[in-house]
């Protein structure tokens, strides 16, 4: 009985395990594989598996155990890496199970392009501090040296008293919060990103009117640090600023402008500003010129200014003096003033009964004198003091309406002459029963018709004078006609006197003038 319970077990222990190898239906058949444990590699075979040459993937020697016990590796063409992976974790599996083979490893290069690198913000270590506040706060002031190189001088304005500058304005100060270690010694150069996470001198440009950084195509700030912490900052400029004129000798004058650098919040306590080679630290482009000026020199000076509510701040000056050209002044201003003189002068030389003549010509150079002056004015500021341009064209328009006053007087003498010779004429009596009858006719005979009484005379050097001959017959005895007494009297009035002077002082006083005037403004 025993023996058939036995029996009966190990029956049913051969159909479980029958059944329990069984598939069921629609499952996939697959082959059983054996995994080998291999042994712990003991630190000289790992030394040796080390020193070992790596070998390619197709290339890795078989390995000595039975085909059942290990895993055969797929040929290498037949492993195919789907090109749509886009995950890391995915390629690095895909990798790392070809890196290892058997008891071979394989191994691979690094690439360095996929390293990362220290943040420059974790190699200057700038969280570590606070830069809100000055390098050495608490100590002595911070020296920051500064130089300047000039791009241009673009424009130069007497109307607004103001010029525009664009230049490269470098500072120079050491902060020991920005060391790093390097061990060639070499700087690091950033752009204007960084410059808003440290600290850099707060300068502005004293007495400006408006200035900008250049930002195209990207601001042009420049940042360089060393690794003993010396930093050099550096950014491009246009500035406009004020200058204050001088123009008592316009437009023979010169004028000396200053680009004023200032600390706006740090005090001499604080911000030691200086120049940081002297003149030398003021470089200018020798291509710089301008069309009414002549750039003579540039210099550089350091001052302090003192504020009664803050204190004392070191001021640095960028001097330049500049030279007006007169020679477009001399076309467009002196040489047509000139010759609206001289042309007022011709009407001396006209006959003084030529009205229609003489008239106009003094009103138009009038006229053009105004002009002129006017135009000058235009484009110059109203000052409350006279300029040397304003003293030559008001003495040119002087001159110039002297010359209309001048045949006013002319022309109303001769009215006065011509009164005088018609008194003269109705005084005159009949020359019934005189002696002499002939004498008057031959006193009158020289009368030109086209004068109003005068008489013309021959000229006497070299000017024509006229006379009137006037005979005044005074009779004693009225009623028996008898002609008691005569008087004869000869009436010189020279009517060309003013003109004739004029043609020499008005030519003379004016060439004297622009002697003196060149003198003292030249």
């Amino acid at each position: 009985m025993h023996t058939d319970v036995v029996l009966l077990a190990a029956l049913l222990g051969v159909l479980g395990a029958s059944c329990a190898h069984k598939p069921t239906r629609g499952q996939k058949l697959e082959p059983q594989r054996h995994i080998r444990t291999y042994p712990k590699v003991t630190t000289q075979a790992s030394k040796e598996l080390q020193d070992s040459p790596v070998l390619p993937l197709d290339a890795a020697p078989p390995l000595n155990d039975p085909p059942q016990s290990r895993i055969t590796p797929k040929p290498a063409a037949s492993v195919q890496v789907n090109p749509s992976y886009r995950s890391k974790r995915e390629l690095s599996l895909a990798e790392g199970f070809y890196d290892r083979i058997g008891s071979t490893v394989v191994k691979r290069s690094p690439d360095v392009t996929k390293v990362w690198g220290r943040k420059s913000e974790q190699l200057l270590r700038i969280d570590d501090h606070d830069f809100t506040m000055r390098p050495g706060f608490g100590g002595p002031a911070v020296p920051v040296g500064v130089d300047v190189q000039v791009e241009s001088l673009d424009a130069i304005s007497e109307v607004d008293m103001d010029f525009t500058m664009t230049l490269y304005l470098r500072h120079y100060w050491k902060d020991e919060r920005l060391s790093f270690k390097s061990n060639t010694n070499q700087s690091m150069t950033f752009d204007g990103r960084l410059v808003k996470k440290i600290w850099v001198p707060d300068m502005f440009f004293v007495h400006s009117k408006k200035s900008f950084t250049h930002d195209t195509t990207k601001d042009n700030v420049m940042l360089r640090v060393y690794p003993d912490g010396k930093v050099l900052y550096s950014l491009r400029v246009t500035v406009t600023a004020m200058c204050s004129m001088d123009l008592s000798r316009f437009p023979l004058d010169t004028q000396t402008c200053s680009l004023e650098i200032e600390s706006y919040a740090y005090t001499d306590d604080d911000l030691m500003l200086y120049w940081k080679e002297g003149n030398r630290s003021l470089n200018t482009d020798e291509r710089i010129s301008l069309s009414q000026f002549l750039i003579q020199e540039f210099h550089t000076t350091t001052k302090l200014a003192f504020y009664s509510s803050t204190g004392w701040y070191n001021r640095l000056y960028i001097n330049f003096t500049l030279r007006r050209h007169i020679f477009f002044f001399l076309l467009q201003t002196y040489f047509p003033a000139t010759l609206m003189v001289m042309l007022s002068w011709v009407s001396f030389w006209i006959d003084r009964r030529a009205v229609p003549a003489r008239v106009p010509l003094g009103i138009t150079t009038v006229l053009t004198m105004s002009t002129i002056i006017t135009g000058v004015n235009a484009s110059m500021p109203r000052v409350s003091y006279i300029k040397a341009v304003d003293i030559y064209l008001w003495v040119s328009f002087v001159f110039v309406f002297l010359s209309v006053i001048e045949y006013a007087a002319v022309n109303y003498l001769s009215t006065l002459q011509e009164r005088k010779e018609r008194k003269l004429r109705e005084k005159l009596p009949c020359t019934c029963g005189m002696a002499h009858p002939g004498l008057m006719s031959a006193s009158y005979s020289e009368v030109d018709v086209n004068t109003t009484g005068n008489y013309g005379m021959p000229e006497e050097n070299g000017v024509r004078r006229e006379r009137i001959l006037a005979e005044l017959v005074m009779e004693n005895d009225q009623v028996t006609g008898h002609v008691g007494s005569r008087a004869y009297s000869d009436v010189w009035i020279d009517t060309h006197a003013i003109d004739k002077y004029s043609r020499v002082i008005f030519p003379g006083s004016y060439i004297l003038f622009n002697i003196i005037y060149w003198t003292i403004y030249s």
